[in-house]
């Protein structure tokens, strides 16, 4: 049975701080150039304004099974797509409190993004890290699933190009907007 990617289970097993994220608040993004859902490149360095980057493992195509058999087991994989959605539906209250860009980050190739872009109706496009370039050079944490390294679930907030706070770990993933907001609406 393939399993709906659309809603997160109850028994979920929460992912735990382990520090792989620590060293992320107050640095400049490198200029690192992705590409994006949208056909065009975006570097996070050259970002001018607010922008909220969460990244996330890998979305789930419907239809298909999971990439490793105990997917719902590794604290922190499953909710892509609940996380996408929560973007979605907080994406005008995001930019109502000033944030400029919005982007999805994970290791999947680009073409395998467009999918889940038009499936969710995503009003901001995905980027994508498949080679590990940006991975590797803000040393994101990762895990390994399926031979696979992908992005442990985080959120960045970066300010012209310098991040100004992390969210790690991202948990429940599909309220990982609304503590993006209720962050900023503190800071307000």
């Amino acid at each position: 049975m393939t399993p709906d990617f659309s809603s997160l289970p109850a028994d979920l097993p929460a992912p735990v701080d382990d520090g792989g994220a620590r060293h992320l608040e107050g640095m400049i993004a490198p200029d690192v150039s992705l590409e994006a859902t949208d056909g065009t490149r975006v570097s996070l360095h050259r970002l001018k304004g607010r922008a909220v980057v969460y990244a996330y493992p890998r979305t789930g195509e419907p239809g298909q099974p999971t990439l490793v058999p105990d997917w719902d087991a590794i604290p922190g994989a499953r909710g892509c797509t609940p996380q996408a959605c929560d973007f979605r539906d907080h994406h005008a209250g995001l930019v109502r409190r000033g944030v400029a860009h919005v982007h999805g980050l994970s290791t999947q190739t680009s073409a395998y993004q467009r999918e889940v872009a038009t499936r969710l109706h995503l009003p901001f496009s995905l980027l994508a890290d498949p080679h590990g370039a940006l991975t590797r050079a803000m040393t994101l944490p990762t895990f390994t699933a399926g031979g696979l390294t992908l992005l442990r679930r985080l959120t960045l907030v970066l300010d012209d190009g310098r991040v100004t706070k992390v969210f790690y770990p991202v948990f429940p993933p599909d309220r990982s907007a609304e503590q993006v907001i209720a962050w900023l609406d503190a800071r307000a």
